[in-house]
C-alpha cells in the first residue's frame, strides 16, 4: 500500500474541508421553511437536508458545521425516515417535488387574468 504525500493528507483532513455553496438554486428559502414543517425537521436537519441538495458531501457538512461525521450521518438517517426516503437524490427529488407543489399554489392562475372574447 503506498503512503499519500503529506499535501494529499492535509486537504483531506476535516478541518479544512470547508466549501462553498453552488450558486445553483433549485430550492427558494420560502420553500425551505415550507418543507421543514412538513416534514417536522429540525433546524439542523434542515441545515443538512440544505447542504445535501448543494452537492455537498457528509465530510464537506461535517467540515463547514464543525461536526462529526458520524453526526451528520445520524442526521441523514433521521431525514430519510422522516421523508421516506433511501438516498440522497430520492429526497432531492422529494424536495424539489414539495417546492414546485407549493410554488404553484402560490402562483396565480394564468387563465383567469387572460380576457375572454
Amino acid at each position: 500500500m503506498t503512503n499519500l504525500p503529506n499535501s494529499v493528507k492535509s486537504s483531506l483532513d476535516a478541518a479544512s474541508v470547508v466549501s462553498k455553496l453552488p450558486d445553483v438554486v433549485l430550492i427558494q428559502d420560502e420553500q425551505w421553511d415550507h418543507i421543514k414543517k412538513w416534514y417536522n425537521m429540525t433546524q439542523r436537519e434542515l441545515q443538512i437536508a440544505k447542504y445535501v441538495c448543494h452537492g455537498l458531501s457528509n465530510l464537506q457538512i461535517a467540515g463547514n458545521l464543525k461536526i462529526q461525521q458520524g453526526t451528520v450521518k445520524t442526521h441523514m438517517r433521521n431525514i430519510y425516515r422522516k421523508t421516506w426516503v433511501n438516498n440522497k437524490i430520492a429526497m432531492l427529488l422529494r424536495f424539489v417535488e414539495a417546492s414546485n407543489t407549493l410554488h404553484t399554489s402560490l402562483t396565480p392562475q394564468v387563465m383567469e387574468s387572460v380576457p375572454q372574447a
